[in-house]
């Protein structure tokens, strides 16, 4: 796959998500599922690499963009990453003025329903492939109620997940 289509399609879902991994379904259908560049795996990988470090959810762009065209891939997935910033300066401006009308806000309701179903659809086939066994359910399992009935920050789930995992190759 050339940079530059791997630039377009980057761009393409960096542009119609509203949060990091509003374009995983993007990303999955047009690396996994159409061009077969990808596996689930290496996108589940590129997810993970994403979100251990800091900064931007969506930065799992850049990995995806490096495993599907290697380091200019990555400067292609940085640039699909920051050019929306770029174009949300105009755009503000020009919504900004009708963000009270109530046609504007039903639609900005739709577009975030509409990108949490398609980010559900997604994250099922990436479940599938994580899961590994009943140990792994119950990690997931656990992760999910946590993060859900409690204020436990994130990070502390995912350091928590991490050290649980390792029990297991611990005694292999």
């Amino acid at each position: 796959m050339s940079v530059l289509t791997v630039y377009f399609l980057l761009l393409k879902a960096s542009l119609t998500s509203f949060s990091g991994l509003g374009s995983l379904p993007m990303v999955r259908h047009d690396f996994v599922v159409t061009s077969h560049v990808l596996t689930d795996h290496q996108l589940n990988t590129a997810v993970v690499a994403g979100r251990t470090g800091p900064g931007p959810y969506g930065l799992y762009l850049v990995c995806v963009g490096y495993l599907a065209a290697g380091i200019p891939g990555a400067f292609a997935g940085f640039l699909a990453l920051i050019t929306p910033a770029f174009l949300i300066i105009p755009l503000m401006s020009w919504v900004g003025a009708r963000a009270d009308h109530p046609r504007v806000r039903g639609v900005i309701r739709g577009v975030v329903l509409a990108a949490a179903g398609l980010l559900l659809s997604a994250a099922m086939p990436l479940t599938q492939d994580a899961f590994t066994g009943w140990f792994s359910l119950a990690l997931i399992v656990t992760s999910f109620g946590v993060l859900t009935f409690t204020k436990i920050d994130s990070a502390w789930i995912m350091i928590g997940a991490a050290v649980a995992g390792l029990v297991p190759a611990l005694f292999q």
